[in-house]
């Protein structure tokens, strides 16, 4: 039998990178899983006049992995913990790690020594495993908050949100935004048979949802929202402010294909009301 695969987290000195820390810590030993502690050196800037730098970079991050681990175990007492140093771009090396890992957490910000402002989104785009972002000071809230739209990409993170949710005892929130009928209809454009269809038709993704839950988990506590008015990130914040978990597909069914992360997904990521889940599509091989 294989290795179980770690839960990964990549840290800077960022007080957001340090509660990832302590949350993928918390969750690696609830699973029973090692931790692997990864801090990135950025070394895509780096001249050859220069390259002496690079090696204080190197002590710097083995030293923030050193007190990371530190800061891990004594959390969590008995968790075994990894330390990984890696080199180049940040986004695309934690990516490329995921491959890894079960799961990639993430702080939402950093300012030194590889911030991850917007490599978090670089990542979550990326990444083979479900990627977690975790903000500053999110206080420990309740119940599970997942985004449906019909697409393949939100079944699977209906499928992640609710194994969550039944093994925490959470309630878990499915909520459907959709603005169509309602922006037509304060354009000046009659309500008509054909938007009250669209509506029902809509509905049949969270009519469908739920019934798939309840087979699946019917012990679950499971509420259903369909929101007409704001757009679909708004929505999801607002719904999942205070939540313990918020669960998003990487893309809707809205998404091009070559693009990797939703702008849903992307928005969500910019402003994470809760710890937030982005899950993703198994990648399939193309062969010739």
């Amino acid at each position: 039998m294989a290795p179980a695969k770690p839960i990964a987290v990549g840290i800077t000195d960022s007080s957001a990178s340090n509660a990832a820390l302590l949350w993928a810590a918390a969750r690696a030993n609830r699973h029973k899983l090692p931790l692997a502690v990864v801090n990135v050196v950025d070394d895509r800037w780096m001249a050859a006049e220069v390259l002496p730098y690079l090696e204080v970079l190197r002590e710097s991050g083995l030293g923030l992995l050193k007190e990371a681990g530190e800061k891990a175990t004594a959390a969590e007492p008995g968790l075994q913990v990894t330390l990984q140093l890696l080199e180049g771009g940040v986004g695309a090396a934690l990516g490329d790690y995921s491959k890894n890992a079960s799961m990639l957490v993430l702080g939402t910000s950093g300012h030194t020594r590889g911030a991850l402002t917007d490599r978090a989104l670089q990542a979550a785009a990326t990444a083979e495993c479900p990627v977690a972002v975790i903000g500053d000071a999110q206080e420990h809230g309740r119940g599970i908050v997942v985004g449906v739209d019909g697409s393949r990409e939100s079944t699977q993170a209906v499928a992640f949100a609710a194994a969550e949710a039944d093994a925490l005892g959470e309630e878990l929130t499915v909520l459907y935004a959709f603005t169509g009928p309602t922006r037509w209809i304060s354009a000046g454009l009659p309500q008509s048979s054909f938007a009250t269809h669209v509506m029902e038709e809509e509905q049949i993704v969270l009519s469908e949802t739920e019934a798939g839950l309840r087979q699946d988990y019917p012990d679950l506590r499971v509420q259903t929202v369909m929101e007409t008015v704001l757009e679909p990130a708004d929505a999801l914040v607002r719904a999942a402010a205070g939540a313990r978990l918020l669960v998003l597909g990487s893309r809707g069914k809205g998404g091009f294909e070559r693009l990797l992360l939703g702008s849903t997904a992307h928005a969500v990521l910019t402003q994470p009301p809760c710890p937030t889940v982005i899950t993703c599509m198994h990648r399939q091989q193309h062969q010739d």
